[in-house]
């Protein structure tokens, strides 16, 4: 809900519903009979099947619009950053871009992170439709071609609402992950599964400052 809420704005909406079974559905169904979505609210059902670049591009392919914005459903585009994007689109010569990144903030252990490496995230999720596609199975990536600019305000992100909500995450796209790894051919080795996940803690607690976000940096690194 407060997701919709933050893009009511926008021209339409598209709903990609990999067979929910938690209600998500009807909420959504209950919002789209409010005025200020009635006509907006388009709703397709797909299995995800594992692979997020072609549920990304089906969706892609759904939008009537000439630009497109990508927003999960653990995030919020604020007033400040709609107005941005608004703004960009309507009043610019916005004609010589074709893609925008967005930077993006994440909320973890009731307070904002400042630090670690998802303080310096950001993602390609607004561009012109026909510009490019999105690629990669896990961890996709918007292949866009041509000029791209970055807006200021970042997209406010609730990805892990508990500890073991962070634990199901990292084991989801862990296993994908490998999945897609094998496919490309690369190998696991000893000495990574030592050092990989040593050095990403400490790039994120120490290098990147993660430390300076407290407890809830702390945990962050070590769940990384």
């Amino acid at each position: 809900k407060d997701c919709l809420e933050s893009i009511k704005w926008c021209d339409e909406i598209i709903i990609v519903d990999d067979y929910s079974s938690d209600g998500t559905i009807g909420v959504i169904k209950e919002i789209g009979k409010i005025g200020e979505y009635k006509g907006k609210i388009k709703i397709f059902k797909r299995k995800l099947a594992g692979d997020f670049a072609a549920q990304r591009n089906f969706a892609l392919r759904q939008a009537q619009g000439q630009w497109v914005l990508f927003v999960d459903a653990d995030e919020r585009i604020s007033q400040e950053l709609q107005k941005e994007i608004t703004e960009l689109l309507y009043y610019t010569s916005v004609i010589e871009r074709d893609g925008i990144y967005l930077k993006r903030g994440d909320y973890f252990g009731g307070r904002w992170l400042k630090y670690g490496e998802t303080a310096k995230v950001r993602l390609l999720r607004l561009a012109r439709k026909n510009a490019g596609r999105w690629e990669r199975e896990v961890h996709e990536v918007w292949n866009v071609k041509g000029k791209i600019w970055e807006l200021k305000n970042p997209i406010l992100h609730y990805p892990h609402p508990t500890i073991s909500d962070f634990l199901n995450n990292i084991n989801f796209y862990s296993t994908l992950h490998a999945q897609v790894l094998k496919k490309e051919g690369v190998k696991p080795s000893l000495f990574r599964l030592i050092a990989n996940p040593l050095g990403k803690f400490i790039q994120n607690y120490i290098f990147k400052k993660g430390f300076f976000d407290g407890m809830p940096g702390l945990i962050a690194a070590l769940m990384m």
